[in-house]
């Protein structure tokens, strides 16, 4: 069956935060949000003895902490970069003067950094021309301080055969701007208060319909929040409370979604517990709605909530896993044949690592929704597997790939919905960059190979071939919006896509990429209506500081 349109924010109204914390609204959404709080308070009580800091808990994700997806760069070469970056310092015999400080990296969430070192700017090995922004002492003592950065993003977008060529102008060229600014305090080591604003612009606002929600917003927070840090037993502990960006794993179902001129963003509270190598988060949040040239709410009848957790079963080993239990309640869904509030709940798992001495590293991950579309039962899952092969001593680094992507579909109209829902995810960084394919109805095996042509480069060559995996539902985008219905042809062949991304890091603060996909419609394309080939180029210039 398919969905009413897509799973993003801006498309669909979300539940207030009091009917979420009072337990008020009717149905299973509060219930579901309870127990998977109560396993966080399992988690901490179990947790070991040894406590990391807030900020030094983060690295504990590895690949996903140290290689976040940034749309400019390879997604394959993130898994090398992040071997590198996440290789622990050997401490320096007692006799040698400690090493100087390593600056920290930009991270995807800002609210991620750590510019605490530029309190003695001495200590650091090399100077920034944004060093004095970075840390300003407000009181003798220092310690309370406030650090401002921010990121602008330039993307030219040409487009041929858009949706293949259903919209009347489907061949458009435009570009899109995207300004974030932020500023965050520290009030002592215990309490912060992190703020970032937005303003998403393009000159084709409306551009192939209307249908690209996520290009324009003028105006907006995107991150406004109340941090309280503290020690409880066993864990150290990381309280949010206000409008903030998720971001769990692999990214294949939460993700603030930066490929979006627009970043998605919640409004909620989050829980975080750090000890040793496990790390639990615990959320309760809303959707917040992209408008726009109005303010951005949550509305109501939409939310999301629930627990993740990573951890490495062996200290010193490769292996890295993470559990998850997510609930989605939406009030008043449309499905083909099926309508009702729904209430979605997703029990995943993801197990990735290196075989030691090999250049070998697997990703596998997989998850199972079940709850209630009305009075119908859901039954839907999906599988994501990537194997890739490392050849470091090569001249220029080269890691070749292999993967496959299987999403459930209906097997026929009305009745239980065994259509997967993605919910939140950065869907661009997988399934091809033309974005005609999400995560639902499909099975997608991929190849594809990553290197460095120059020590400041990387290239990445992929190809997806795709077929529906059931008959009765029809073809999705990235963002959820069907495409083409499952009755519109009895053919399972979607079609394949090559893609191509060159990625230059021109100094520390400014990187340019460029970019082509092109996507070869299959027999159910050609066969439900319009069948042009797509063709996608893009150029980013994107400066961080």
């Amino acid at each position: 069956m398919a969905r009413p349109h897509t799973r993003m924010p801006p498309r669909h109204d979300a539940r207030t935060m009091a009917g979420i914390c009072s337990g008020s609204r009717e149905g299973k959404s509060v219930r579901y949000a309870s127990a998977l709080l109560g396993a966080l308070v399992l988690a901490a009580s179990h947790a070991g003895a040894q406590r990391v800091g807030a900020i030094g808990s983060a690295q504990a994700a590895g690949v996903e902490a140290a290689g976040a997806h940034d749309p400019a760069r390879p997604r394959a070469m993130q898994l090398a970069e992040a071997r590198v970056s996440a290789e622990p310092a050997a401490p320096p015999p007692s006799a040698v003067p400690p090493a100087p400080a390593v600056r920290p990296a930009y991270r995807e969430l800002r609210f991620e950094e750590d510019w605490s070192a530029l309190r003695d700017p001495e200590a650091l090995a090399s100077r920034d021309l944004f060093d004095p922004l970075k840390h300003v002492p407000l009181t003798d003592d220092g310690s309370v301080w406030i650090s401002f950065g921010g990121q602008l993003r330039e993307r030219v977008e040409a487009w041929s055969g858009f949706d293949f060529g259903a919209p009347e102008d489907d061949d458009e060229v435009f570009l899109l701007s995207r300004l974030l600014l932020h500023a965050d305090l520290h009030l002592g080591p215990h309490v912060r208060v992190f703020v970032e604003g937005k303003s998403a612009l393009s000159t084709e606002p409306f551009v192939f319909g209307g249908v690209r929600r996520l290009d324009s917003d003028t105006l907006a927070l995107q991150n406004g929040f109340l941090e309280l840090r503290g020690a409880l037993p066993g864990a150290d502990a990381t309280l949010r409370l206000g409008r903030q960006e998720l971001r769990f794993g692999r990214q294949r179902l939460v993700s603030p979604l930066d490929w979006a001129n627009a970043r998605r963003t919640f409004d909620g509270a989050s829980l975080a517990l750090a000890a040793g190598e496990l790390r639990v988060t615990a959320f309760a949040t809303q959707p917040v709605r992209v408008r726009r040239y109005e303010r951005n709410d949550h509305g109501t009848g939409h939310a999301f909530y629930g627990v993740h957790a990573q951890a490495r079963p062996w200290a010193d080993g490769p292996l890295r896993v993470e559990l998850y239990a997510y609930g989605l309640g939406r009030d008043d869904v449309v499905f083909e044949g099926t309508a009702g509030d729904e209430d979605r709940f997703t029990l995943g798992g993801r197990a990735s690592g290196e075989l030691p001495g090999t250049g070998l590293d697997l990703d596998l991950e997989a998850a199972w929704q079940g709850g209630e579309v009305g009075d119908e039962r859901i039954d839907a899952a999906m599988v994501a597997t990537q194997l890739g092969w490392w050849w470091a001593e090569a001249p220029t680094s080269p890691r070749a790939f292999l993967g496959l992507d299987y999403a459930s579909g209906d097997d026929r109209p009305g009745g239980d919905v065994e259509l997967f829902d993605p919910l939140f995810p950065l869907g661009h960084a997988y399934l091809g960059y033309v974005d005609a394919v999400g995560r639902q109805n499909v099975i997608a095996p991929s190849l594809g190979v990553t290197f460095r042509p120059l020590a400041r480069t990387t290239a990445e060559l992929t190809g997806y071939w795709f077929w529906r995996a059931d008959r009765g539902s029809g073809l999705y985008d990235a963002g959820g919006r069907l495409l083409r219905a499952g009755t519109a042809s009895r053919s399972r062949n979607v079609g394949a896509e090559i893609d191509l991304l060159v990625r230059h890091q021109l100094d520390p603060h400014t990187v340019v990429a460029v970019g082509y996909s092109h996507f070869f419609p299959g027999g159910f394309v050609e066969r439900s209506g319009p069948s042009e080939a797509i063709d996608f180029g893009y150029l980013i210039v994107q400066y961080t500081f």
